[in-house]
């Protein structure tokens, strides 16, 4: 299951990154709910909210590599312990490498990721902090956070 999941997120989040840079104007919003949410299509050197994109791309490039090895193998192993019934956290899994695997791409072919989902601004500290993310992202998100309900879920059902 984790592999069929992450192979749709990936091409999901490969072909919509696509589209965005093939059809949407770098830095241009476009309204999809006023005041809510905004396709603009930006270009991130860097991780989360830009984050370490202000380091040269050869040293920038192989840390990505190596934190999206470190995530697999992660993921690897700890898909090993997990049984084959729990399909819940296996989805989860798959959600999370398959983000891991769209961003990766970004990063080895365009040396940057695509982002293109954008959030009303944020505010932060008075702040005000841009929110544009891609589908990679969501499903990492989405991911960690489905992982963090089941577990929650399972562990008020188990006596211990």
């Amino acid at each position: 299951m984790i592999r069929i999941v992450s192979l749709w997120v990936l091409i999901l989040d490969q072909l919509s990154k696509y589209l965005v840079s093939r059809y949407c104007v770098p830095d241009q919003p476009i309204p999809v709910i006023p005041h809510v949410l905004c396709l603009t299509y930006i270009h991130n050197p860097g991780a989360a909210f830009g984050f370490f994109s202000h380091l040269g791309v050869w040293i920038r490039i192989p840390f990505f590599i190596l934190i999206t090895l470190g995530a697999g193998l992660v993921v690897y192993a700890y898909q090993r312990f997990i049984p084959r019934e729990n399909k819940g956290i296996r989805f989860a899994l798959g959600l999370i490498w398959g983000g891991a695997l769209g961003n990766f791409v970004d990063r080895v072919f365009r040396k940057e990721v695509v982002d293109f989902i954008d959030v009303e601004r944020i505010h932060v500290f008075s702040q005000n902090f841009p929110w544009i993310f891609n589908v990679a992202d969501s499903c990492i998100t989405v991911g960690l956070v489905l992982i963090f309900i089941l577990y929650f879920l399972d562990s008020k059902h188990d006596p211990a």
